[in-house]
């Protein structure tokens, strides 16, 4: 079996991280256990992308139809951030770790969304890996408020309609410096996007998992990474 030293690795790789509460109730806890265990497997992926020196991931966090989940899993889901960050804060800063953040903050408690932008303030000079929270986040939601964040230049003629192309309406996106992911994770065996990067996904690979998401560990990702640098990206070429 080849190793990842010998293997391309994505740049990008995103995680739809997935199966949290299911994990929790087939062990008879209840679900905020699981999205507790969760954010653990979350910090074992980090760990291991800087390791492997991938440049960015993107964890699906929070989305903007997680509000429709119960009050209490909401309101446990809204602490996380705060914990995330006054708990991780020094290792990111020690590793060169950068945190930034899609989605939108409307109606994200200013708590929460004050400990998100300390993070993404303290660490925002730093060359390490990048963090990308899509918290609050839906892609159908970022191309509505691209659009409606381009809509003002089209009419002040700062920019013009015929010089609309795919890169000028990416730079209106939530991080468009970001390159498009090269591999998108699911886990907990559902094979959907839901609502996840769908502007920049257009040419990412997918793998979807079996395991929940707090089974995601550093093994785990190294053969998934193994399976996808034995895929043939061709972006719609021969």
């Amino acid at each position: 079996m080849s190793s990842l030293k010998e293997s391309p690795i994505p740049r990008h790789l995103a995680f739809i991280m997935d199966g949290n509460g299911r994990w929790a109730q087939q062990r008879l806890m209840p679900r905020t256990v699981g999205h507790q265990a969760g954010m653990e497997a979350m910090r074992k992926v980090i760990r291991k992308c800087g390791s492997l020196g991938i440049q960015v991931v993107t964890f699906y966090t929070f989305s903007t139809e997680n509000w429709k989940r119960s009050q209490q899993e909401v309101d446990f889901l809204m602490r996380l951030p705060i914990e995330f960050i006054d708990q991780d804060l020094p290792e990111m800063m020690a590793n060169q770790s950068k945190l930034v953040i899609s989605g939108k903050a409307e109606g994200v408690p200013e708590n929460t969304m004050k400990a998100i932008l300390r993070g993404v303030e303290a660490t925002k000079e730093n060359q390490g890996l990048i963090i990308n929270l899509a918290f609050n986040y839906g892609g159908r939601d970022e191309i509505i408020r691209a659009i409606q964040k381009l809509l003002p230049d089209l009419q002040s003629s700062k920019i013009e309609a015929g010089s609309l192309n795919e890169a000028l309406f990416q730079s209106y996106l939530d991080q468009p410096m970001l390159p498009d992911p090269d591999l998108i994770i699911r886990t907990g065996g559902e094979q959907r996007l839901s609502n996840f990067l769908l502007w920049e996904s257009a040419y990412a690979e997918f793998y979807f998992a079996k395991e929940y998401w707090p089974e995601m560990n550093g093994n785990l990702l190294e053969k998934i990474l193994l399976e996808y640098a034995g895929r043939n990206r061709r972006f719609g070429g021969v």
